[in-house]
Parts: structure tokens; sequence; C-alpha cells
């Protein structure tokens, strides 16, 4: 059972928060909490705090044992942008956005090889066969290949 924590509203550009974000999914939560006390980047912080959070969701919401679990799902989506306009040269006036964030972290039991493997097969198998196009001077050369044959 995934058990998930979400952060809304962070004051924290989403393209830097992925790239925390990218460095803790799929690890173990002891490996995740290590490795974001020790990020120098800011948005590790507030990653670090809805990972604790979901870790928690699952003790006590549901009363999971978590050991032994992942992080599942780790995802950032970009909340609203909030306007300023900063003044430039001969009046002008620039925009400045500052953009927020929405992180969302879920951690689970760790996923058995063989369940990925069933997943990605029915991905493939869904998968339809694309038709080739030609060209007009393909056509004439398929046309008289078959009247040689014949």
């Amino acid at each position: 059972m995934n058990v998930q924590a979400t952060a809304k509203y962070i004051h924290m550009s989403p393209r830097k928060t992925r790239l925390v974000v990218d460095l803790i999914r799929g690890l173990s939560i002891v490996e995740a909490q290590k490795q974001l006390q020790f990020s120098r980047k800011a948005a590790a912080e507030p990653v670090l705090k809805v990972l604790n959070s979901a870790i928690a969701n699952a003790q006590n919401n549901f009363n999971l044992d978590t050991t032994g679990y992942t992080v599942v799902v780790a995802s950032v989506s970009e909340g609203p942008t909030i306007h300023r306009f900063m003044p430039r040269a001969q009046g002008r006036a620039a925009a400045i956005r500052k953009r927020l964030s929405h992180i969302t972290v879920a951690v689970g039991p760790k996923a058995k090889k063989g369940d990925v493997e069933k997943v990605v097969e029915t991905k493939v198998e869904e998968k339809k066969p694309v038709a080739k196009k030609t060209t007009p001077k393909a056509k004439k050369e398929t046309a008289n290949k078959v009247e040689t044959k014949s």
C-alpha cells in the first residue's frame, strides 16, 4: 500500500526542486533521508519534510511498519506563478516571475522485479504497428517489381 504526503505552494522553482526529488526516487526511506540531510540544495529541506510526513502518515494513520519501504513516487508539479515587476532603464518595468511548487512523495513496499516486468510487457503489447508512408516513386518501383515477378 502506497502512502503519500503533499506540500503545496512551496516558494521554490519547480525546476530546482525536481533536481532534489530526482535524487531520492526509488531509494529506501533511510537512504533518502540521508541523501536529503546532506544535500546542499535549498529544496532538500521541504522535500525532507514531505518525506517525513509520508512516513508518519504510514505509521500513524495506517498502522504500517515502514521498515523496508522505498520512495515509490516523488514528483514536483508547478503551482501558480506570482508576478512582480522590477523597475528598469528608461522608465520600463520588467516582469519577475516567482514560481511555486507542489511536492508529492509516496512511500510503499519495494516492488518486486516480476511486477515491473508485467507492467512493461503490457505496455509493449499495446503498441500498434505504424504504417509506412510511400512516395509516388516508391509506388512505381514496387509496381515494377510485382510485374517482373509474374
